[in-house]
């Protein structure tokens, strides 16, 4: 089947239109002054002498989504849920950084083009929050079917990173995607030279909870000059590219740096005022100086690739294991069966941490009520443990489940090992302990990341070009930040 990328941005978007306008709109006048300003679609009428699930039935709704794993499953099949509900809908899918503009060129314009929004956390939903609708609202209706486990059903770290924006109570999206950076590893090729490479390195090298990237780094350089099975021993997705933060947070957290104060909580829940980066403290240059070691030793052509780029490189054979995103399973045991295994990335002198880049669905508060509870209508089918289940056996794709239930039930938990039917579940053992509190990495949740995400890869690729050592391209990041945060949250 063809592989779909995991939904991460392939570039932070060129400045969308004013977010002044969208958030004086969605947030002072509220949806219904930007509608009667603006015009906007025409509200759905219900029928009352429905049952919950048909009380919408006729509407047709829009929803706008990255090109995702789990959209793509949907996609494929959403005959069940025009059955359900009598509800047709139409299905834009875009490049995230595309997305994030239509989006806000729809809220800044009031027309209430999209229903139901791809809101990545980083790009839409902090940027445009107060045009989301509280979901909660539509959980308590009465008149409306209600999520199966409730909220609480949902992978907590998941709710708070995708689902919410500074306030711990409001949930703003429900969790649909769960992309976690793991370590992918040539388990055939590991366990043929255990023994060598044991007694020439002195540890154990099979991946493990004890595994550190000291230790990464060694195996890296082993199967570099120790074997012929493989040209290289690691590669990574470090092209001047979203990429290259991505792969580059996790050692910047693993070593005990972090972007800003209180990373694990701006990441968590997000702020609009982060404070000073910290970019430049020890720990962070720490992490760089040992990126640009490790780099040294990587396939040279990681610096042309991006997540795609060294997924595709792993699967033709170049290099032994890399850090990706866990959802290349699917690919993985499609062009390797049975030969590759996954792990929590290797912990470093404060801990172990692997890139979270999950993205919730969520209903825009600028179209009218009725069409809002007919888009909950959507999201609770979308994000319902039988949808998730059924997305991942999808023969297009399909994402991770996002609910606790989901892991349990007998047909996804004899999915974890092979021959598995839903090959996604391989890496599942790994992705769960990077879930983790102390292991989740979090990029931080704040309205200008687009921006900062490019000071950072920008500056860590002259790292790597060697144009700047690791100490000047980290304080050359920090001040870029600080300049970016400084401006302020609105345009």
């Amino acid at each position: 089947m063809p592989f779909r990328s995991p939904p991460f941005p392939a570039r932070p978007p060129a400045p969308p239109p004013s977010r002044r306008s969208v958030l004086r709109g969605a947030a002072g006048a509220g949806a219904a002054g930007l509608l009667a300003a603006c015009g906007g679609r025409p509200d759905v009428v219900a029928d009352a002498d429905a049952g919950p699930w048909r009380r919408y039935a006729g509407t047709t709704l829009n929803f706008i989504s990255e090109n995702t794993a789990p959209t793509a499953a949907i996609a494929a099949d959403l005959a069940p849920f025009t059955e359900l509900t009598g509800i047709r809908v139409n299905i834009v899918t875009l490049e995230l950084s595309a997305l994030a503009q239509k989006v806000a060129l729809d809220f800044a314009s009031g027309n209430g083009e999209y229903d139901v929004v791809y809101a990545d956390p980083y790009l839409v939903l902090a940027p445009y929050a107060p045009a989301f609708a509280d979901l909660r609202a539509f959980q308590e209706d009465p008149a409306l079917p209600r999520l199966p486990g409730g909220f609480g059903d949902f992978i907590p770290s998941h709710l708070d990173a995708a689902g919410r924006f500074r306030d711990g109570d409001k949930i703003l999206a429900l969790p649909y995607d769960c992309p976690t950076m793991v370590w992918q590893y040539r388990a055939d090729l590991f366990e043929k030279h255990r023994d060598r490479m044991a007694d020439d390195l002195g540890f154990d090298p099979m991946p493990s909870a004890d595994s550190t990237w000291e230790q990464y780094y060694a195996i890296a350089r082993w199967f570099n000059d120790r074997t012929d099975d493989v040209p290289y021993g690691t590669g990574h997705q470090a092209k001047q590219h979203d990429s290259l933060m991505c792969d580059f947070s996790n050692l910047l957290w693993a070593y005990g740096g972090d972007y800003f104060d209180d990373g694990p909580a701006v990441g968590r829940l997000g702020t609009t005022d982060p404070g000073r980066s910290r970019l430049r403290s020890e720990q962070a240059v720490a992490g760089a100086e040992f990126y640009q070691r490790l780099l040294s030793v990587a396939d040279p052509a990681s610096r042309t690739w991006d997540w795609d780029g060294v997924g595709s490189a792993f699967r033709s054979g170049r290099f032994a294991m890399c850090p990706n995103w866990h959802e290349y399973a699917a690919a993985n045991e499609q062009a390797m069966p049975g030969k590759v295994g996954y792990a929590r990335l290797p912990k470093g002198p404060a801990r172990a941490a692997g890139m979270y880049g999950g993205t919730g669905i969520a209903v825009s508060d600028i179209v009218p009520r009725g069409r809002q509870k007919a888009a909950w209508l959507f999201l609770a089918w979308a994000t319902a443990p039988r949808t998730q289940v059924g997305g991942l056996a999808s023969k297009v794709g399909g994402g991770t489940p996002t609910r606790t239930s989901v892991y349990d039930k007998p047909q996804v938990a004899d999915a974890r090992k092979r021959p598995s039917k839903m090959p996604n579940m391989l890496s599942s053992d790994a992705v769960r302990e990077t879930w983790k509190p102390g292991n989740i990495g979090l990029r931080p949740k704040i309205p200008m990341w687009g921006e900062c995400d490019t000071a950072l890869f920008t500056e860590v690729s002259r790292m790597l070009a060697g144009d700047a050592s690791p100490s000047a391209a980290m304080r050359a990041a920090a001040d870029r930040i600080d300049r970016i945060v400084a401006r302020g949250w609105v345009n």
